[in-house]
């Protein structure tokens, strides 16, 4: 009679042979990931090809080592260990290392935090900040003993001496790198005499710069308030740092070169250049007030002042007339008005009255009298003291206080910059002209 096992002992004598095969102890195998859904602690889901399909199992302290995020659909290649699970009779890989097919996991990692830190706008144009033309001072965070330091300060001694360094001795690679990067780019922002900020080390594997692609120094660079450079790796590394910094580097002597647009002897040069341009310009300018001021010097206004106010002495002249011809027109009508009312009044027999009229009328002549010789005296005082300050300015007034007006060619001479030794000058005196030959000028 045949003996008859159970299900259990069955499933026990799999899982013993399962665990003794050398060949399931360590098995490479590459499938895509399915039915993936990230749990709290271990993950599971499945892998699969187009033939067949394996649960897989991840411990937590293995996927908190993995580097990059598991995605529904990836391909990848894991090594681990085939067991099996008596309760439910299934087998199972037990996974100890993952990586993606095709590409390194750092590689995986970088485009992953790449597409999450574009989408948050770090890397976006609108928040690139403009290289200062002039810097005073520059701030680099780098190893002191690499070669980034050198380069840096060989090319500003060569393109603009006298521009201060402020290095922050950091370590780039290695664990704590990406922090120390990130305390140093903080740290210079708390700075007040720095004008820009170099960021970089030399070249290296994607594992020697990954500190560059973490996200707290992508953060760090982002919130800088100072202009940063990023010179990281050789001319084809390309890190997360590049991305957000204001300004991509190829090597630290480019680096140097953003941070010094304009060399000293172009500074130099351009300063010089405009400083002729601005003494050319106030030369023209003083030659052309001064050629202004000979002009007023020989205007009409000058020479013959007389001439501005000989209309103004026309014009008073006939106010004068008419106010005076206004005055007798209204005498006469008041003497007319005083004979009609001295008739009316006789024939009235009001003799006392026209007595008192008479004597009213009188008061009033005298005080219409009075009123018009006070605006007339007033009116030509004003007119005097205008004819006086304008004959003050009377060239020929002023000669004869024993003054003399001095001309060359005939342009009035205002300064000893115009006259040399030799030239012939004409002096101007009340009672005649002295030509004149100029022996010396001090």
């Amino acid at each position: 009679m045949a003996d008859y096992l159970s299900v259990s002992s069955l499933t026990k004598y799999l899982k013993l042979k399962f665990e003794r095969d050398p060949y399931l102890e360590r098995v490479y195998l590459t499938g895509q990931v399915s039915n993936f859904r990230k749990r709290p602690v271990h993950q599971y889901f499945s892998l699969k090809d187009d033939k067949a399909v394996i649960q897989a199992t991840m411990w937590a302290s293995q996927f908190k080592k993995l580097g990059f995020d598991l995605e529904e659909g990836m391909q990848l290649n894991v090594i681990g260990r085939v067991q099996l699970y008596e309760p439910g009779g299934s087998y199972s890989i037990i996974i100890e290392k993952a990586e993606p097919d095709g590409l390194g996991a750092l590689a995986v990692q970088f485009e992953q935090l790449r597409k999450k830190l574009t989408a948050a706008g770090y890397f976006a144009a609108e928040h690139k900040q403009p290289l200062p033309h002039f810097v005073k001072k520059i701030g680099v965070v780098t190893s002191p003993s690499g070669a980034v330091i050198r380069d840096i300060i060989t090319t500003l001694s060569r393109r603009f001496p006298g521009v201060e360094l402020l290095l922050f001795p950091t370590k780039v690679q290695g664990e704590g790198a990406s922090q120390e990067i990130a305390a140093n780019i903080r740290s210079a922002n708390e700075r007040s005499d720095l004008d820009l900020l170099i960021v970089g080390r030399g070249g290296g594997s994607i594992e020697d710069l990954w500190a560059f692609n973490e996200e707290i120094v992508v953060e760090a660079i982002f919130a800088s308030r100072l202009p940063v450079i990023s010179s990281v790796g050789h001319e084809t590394d390309t890190t997360l740092a590049d991305f957000a910094a204001d300004q991509r580097a190829a090597t630290p002597t480019a680096a140097a070169e953003l941070a010094t647009p304009v060399t000293k002897a172009d500074l130099i040069s351009w300063l010089t250049e405009n400083r002729q341009r601005a003494y050319q310009a106030v030369s023209r300018q003083i030659g052309q007030k001064r050629d202004r001021l000979a002009a007023l010097a020989h205007s009409v206004v000058f020479r013959q002042p007389e001439r501005l106010y000989d209309r103004q002495m026309q014009q008073l002249d006939r106010l004068t007339a008419a106010m005076l011809a206004a005055v007798q027109q209204q005498y006469k009508e008041t003497l007319q008005t005083e004979r009609l009312l001295r008739q009316r009044l006789q024939s009235a027999g009001l003799s006392e009255k026209i007595s008192r009229y008479q004597e009213k009328l009188v008061q009033l002549n005298r005080l219409l009298m009075s009123k018009t010789t006070a605006l007339y005296e007033a009116q030509t005082a004003k007119f005097e003291k205008a004819q006086a300050a304008l004959l003050s300015l009377d060239t020929k007034r002023i000669i004869a206080r024993g003054y003399a007006l001095v001309q060359k060619d005939k342009q009035l001479v205002v300064s000893v910059q115009t006259v040399k030794k030799g030239d012939q000058l004409q002096v101007e005196l009340k009672d005649g002209l002295l030509e004149v030959e100029v022996r010396d000028v001090k």
